[in-house]
């Protein structure tokens, strides 16, 4: 049987309009008839003493009970799983949709490993997830969010809805609750009948819909910026400003964020758009500085001898 791959040699391939425009193919196992064909995911695996999950094949601990496995880490080898995280990441509606604005600074305890990490997760044409805890956990489970609503979609005939797609994610991490996930994530979107909506979702499969989150080490920070200039009200190029000027505000006080500043628009028409990808926050803290008559560097009320 002959298949048509010619849509993996297009230039938006694996970008989140090409899973709305790969074609649905159905690939038997080998050449066996159909009563031989095995379910290689549903089939039990033994390998070197360790327990394979149905589905996924993810490779957990030697021992039946997984959960129990990792209390008994966290309480005889708690820095085994005390991992270091730091990132700045907001989310907020406003009367045209919701703006997402995060850093791109990666962490490994005290080492910056990254400066330009994307922690804007474009699941779809019209979902957006961003990126706190572990980047392999977020980026995995809301890709496969991504594939669930591509499937609900051909079943259906109608695409699902954001409020759906944020389920879709909550039960998953209520499925692999206690497993050791570290995951925070805002999950937003447009329908094109109700609009943007935005809602919040960690590994404690908790899930909750809001009008304005901020997630990481540099949220309390970025907190002080948007309850002092948040509005409903606002324009878009006003909320865009505002989202900017917390998150740079926290990457100048939290060590663990930085980078650049990415923001993105979700309009209430059904999509989202990218408005900013790369502004560097050192940059838009001296511009803010500036604007104050500050120098920025921390200095301006400092007795003349120790400038």
């Amino acid at each position: 049987m002959d298949f048509d791959l010619s849509f993996m040699d297009h230039e938006d391939f694996g970008l989140a309009k090409s899973f709305s425009t790969a074609p649905l193919m159905v690939m038997p196992s080998a050449s066996l008839p159909f009563h031989e064909q095995k379910d290689f995911e549903r089939e039990p695996v033994e390998a070197a003493n360790e327990i394979v999950t149905d589905g996924f094949c993810f490779k957990l601990a030697p021992c039946e009970n997984q959960i129990e496995f990792m209390k008994m880490i966290k309480e005889k080898a708690p820095k085994l799983t005390d991992f270091k995280k730091g990132t700045t990441t907001i989310a907020f509606e406003f009367k045209e949709g919701v703006i997402v604005c995060v850093d791109a600074r990666a962490t490994q305890g005290s080492f910056i490993a990254s400066g330009q990490v994307r922690k804007v997760i474009e699941i779809n044409d019209f979902l957006l997830g961003t990126m706190a805890g572990g980047a392999a956990d977020c980026l995995f489970w809301e890709k496969y969010v991504a594939m669930q609503c591509r499937v609900m979609e051909l079943r259906q005939g109608e695409r699902v809805s954001v409020a759906s797609s944020s389920k879709i994610l909550q039960s998953i991490m209520k499925q692999y609750r206690g497993y050791g996930l570290s995951m925070g994530t805002m999950f937003t979107g447009s329908d094109i009948n109700s609009g943007a909506s935005l809602y919040y979702i960690d590994d404690d499969a908790t899930r909750l819909k809001g009008q304005l989150f901020a997630v990481g080490s540099g949220g309390t920070f970025a907190y002080g910026v948007l309850d002092t200039g948040y509005r409903y009200e606002m324009s878009t190029d006003e909320a865009v400003t505002l989202a900017i000027r917390a998150v740079v505000s926290a990457t100048h006080k939290d060590s663990a964020s930085g980078g650049v500043v990415r923001v993105y628009h979700v309009n209430n028409q059904g999509g989202w758009t990218l408005v900013h990808d790369q502004l560097d926050v050192t940059d838009e803290h001296y511009k803010y500085e500036k604007s104050k008559g500050h120098t920025g560097f921390g200095r301006e009320n400092l007795p003349s001898k120790w400038i």
